[in-house]
């Protein structure tokens, strides 16, 4: 179904005028709300598909995820920057003043002015040739970050549309059990018109009647909590998938729930395949490898080259004139070990391998975690389907009762408390069938997402 807007004119005052007149201030005041009115709710019908593009597509916590991949990529850049050259240049002017300016060397003198100017330029550039391979090391380190960082948003996007898959299937829930309620609704009020007649005719008692009127009542009040469940559920849809608040949703039919379930061994092989958490697990393994070879480089010498321009001027004027300034240039090498570091490294490294434990023994945790995931979510999606193929039962059991009851009833041969109860039981069975499709069309996805295939 496309999304219509229905948009109403403003009543023109010679109207209202009229209205007013021949009807009041009140009907004048029930036109104006209908007519000024500036917009209808909109209403949709989407398929899981639908909800899923537009949810993801939508997601504030997505864009929030790409962010971080964005910086993790800036920092895997800013490690690469490391290796390049460094450079400065810089300028300055000094004036020096010299009152006591007279030195004597006995029957010599020397006599300095009694002030001097000073310019001083200067360039430099370095480059470190070798530090024991630390800056191969942080370049390798950052580019695994970024993929963990890769691996996070894959997570949140699974997270994202499982939020999006749940609460597609409790609206559908809601909507389906109101459904039931509008048809027990309609049936209740078939049987008590048939019992006012019978009252009326003396075969049976006010209070059947009433018995019919009550049960009429409480299916009210449960129709009034599912509509208020599908407000909540409507609303927060909307916000997640990023439409008008007041758009009403409606749910395609669903047929997920005669999925046949395949042995729990392939739904555990592949969760070991597919859950980003063991690729992150590897990652961050190749993560503390890196830093442990980055700490023990710390104990190798450094090789860097430099070199360096002076301007050194000591005129008045800071523009170069011949015999007023000097322009020495160097270069070289520097080889440099801080061969303290051989007995003072050791407990970084060692401190870096228990680093590296601890991400192994993590990842041993995870994996108990995901196979409890995986089975849990499995039974679950087992125990859904039986209850379906029990449910099926229980409504063929429920019709014919209620079918016999009915011709009982009608023949005067059973109560209307009797006729009351069978509905009942036939009300509640087909409300449990509609769930119970619901939470194994749900419980199917819990099981995708346990295995790591639910975008996929």
């Amino acid at each position: 179904m496309k999304m219509t807007t229905i948009t109403y004119k403003p009543l023109k005052p010679s109207l209202i005028n009229k209205a007013l007149k021949a009807a009041g201030g009140t009907a004048m005041l029930i036109i104006a709300l209908l007519f000024t009115n500036p917009a209808a709710a909109q209403d949709r019908t989407l398929t899981l598909e639908e909800a899923l593009k537009l949810g993801i597509d939508n997601s504030k916590v997505l864009k929030l995820s790409q962010s971080r991949i964005d910086q993790a990529v800036s920092q895997y850049e800013q490690a690469k920057d490391r290796s390049l050259p460094t450079g400065s240049a810089s300028f300055g002017y000094n004036r020096a003043q010299i009152p006591a300016n007279k030195l004597n060397f006995g029957e010599e003198s020397l006599r300095l002015p009694t002030s001097a100017n000073a310019y001083l330029g200067t360039l430099s550039l370095n480059q470190v040739i070798f530090a024991g391979n630390k800056l191969k090391y942080a370049r390798e380190s950052t580019t695994l970050l970024t993929e963990v960082a890769r691996l996070d948003a894959v997570n949140d996007k699974d997270q994202i549309a499982y939020s999006i898959i749940n609460a597609y299937y409790n609206l559908y829930k809601v909507l389906q059990s109101k459904k039931v309620v509008q048809q027990n609704l309609a049936t209740i009020d078939a049987q008590i018109k048939q019992s006012q007649r019978f009252f009326e005719q003396g075969l049976v008692t006010k209070n059947d009647v009433l018995r019919f009127q009550l049960q009429r009542s409480n299916i009210e009040l449960n129709g009034i909590d599912l509509e208020n469940n599908r407000r909540i559920i409507n609303y927060n849809m909307n916000i997640l998938l990023g439409l008008p608040e007041g758009t009403e949703l409606n749910i395609a039919q669903i047929t997920e729930a005669d999925r046949a379930a395949m042995p729990l061994a392939s739904y555990l092989d592949s969760a070991m395949t597919n859950r980003p958490e063991f690729k992150q697990a590897d990652l961050r393994t190749q993560v503390a490898d890196i830093n442990i070879k980055s700490i023990k480089a710390n104990t190798t010498p450094t090789l860097s080259a430099s070199g360096s321009a002076y301007y050194v001027g000591v005129s008045a004027n800071p523009l170069p004139k011949s015999g007023n300034y000097i322009t020495p240039i160097s270069v070289g090498l520097t080889l440099g070990w801080d061969f303290g570091s051989l007995w003072t490294n050791k407990n970084k490294v060692n401190e870096a391998k228990l680093q590296r434990e601890e991400v192994v023994i993590n990842r041993g945790i995870t994996m108990d975690n995901v196979k409890n995931e995986v089975n849990q979510s499995y039974q679950n999606y087992k125990m859904a389907l039986d209850k379906i193929a029990l449910l099926q039962t229980s409504i063929n059991q429920a019709l014919e009762n209620n079918r016999i009851l009915e011709s009982k009833y009608r023949s005067n041969i059973s109560s209307a408390t009797d006729r009351a109860d069978a509905q009942t039981l036939l009300y509640q069975a087909e409300i449990n069938l509609e769930l119970a499709k619901a939470d194994a069309g749900l419980a199917y996805y819990t099981l995708l997402k346990s295995t790591g295939k639910l975008n996929k």
